[in-house]
């Protein structure tokens, strides 16, 4: 049986890439999600839990055992160092999940959830495509703002933090431009880029 083919999936904060991942799941992609994987390794017992306390602290473990995320959110923000010390305990293990999860698949085509594909460096290399949700910043902002209820500052600065629009569309095989479309129109989109990606692994 030949290898799944494997899509990376990315787009910066408030782009729609969540909306479009789900759009995915209803047209029947596996989806590996490495945020949600992110998260189980930063639970109560979680794999990352041990590493995180004796790099950091146990003032970074909260009264329930696990991450205390706005801490470390606040860390990262303030000091490259920490950010870059969180990702050397959580990357390879994200990794390795990926791996499994994606070895254990018996489906043509896995969309991989990569929210930092192109700032990570070592996920291109490990996926066939790259599938960019894109929008204008203007429009990030406004949904997180709406959604999460943070300071139009607070978006622009994780804006900042992450990848240019520039960077993420040089490195993508096809952009889905999230920008003034109905949803319906999205989904299918979305979903004509999905049958032509399994099509061509039958």
């Amino acid at each position: 049986m030949s290898s799944p083919l494997r899509i990376g999936l990315t787009g910066g904060i408030g782009s729609g890439k969540s909306t479009v991942a789900s759009i995915l799941v209803a047209h029947g992609a596996a989806l590996i999600d490495t945020d949600a994987i992110a998260r189980s390794l930063t639970l109560a017992g979680g794999a990352a839990i041990d590493a995180i306390r004796a790099t950091f602290g146990a003032e970074f473990i909260a009264a329930d055992g696990s991450l205390d995320r706005a801490r470390m959110r606040a860390a990262a923000f303030a000091d490259a160092s920490a950010r870059q010390r969180l990702e050397a305990i959580l990357h390879p293990r994200i990794g390795a999940e990926v791996e499994r999860l994606a070895a254990a698949s018996s489906d043509p085509a896995l969309v991989i959830d990569i929210p930092l594909l192109v700032e990570s460096g070592r996920w291109r290399e490990r996926v066939d495509r790259v599938w960019l949700v894109d929008c204008a910043e203007a429009s990030q902002i406004e949904r997180v703002v709406r959604r999460s209820g943070w300071t139009a500052n607070a978006v622009q600065a994780v804006i900042a933090q992450q990848a240019s629009r520039a960077a993420r569309r040089a490195a993508a095989d096809a952009v889905v431009h999230n920008e003034g479309i109905a949803l319906d129109d999205l989904a299918r989109e979305v979903g004509s880029l999905w049958r032509h990606a399994v099509g061509m692994r039958q």
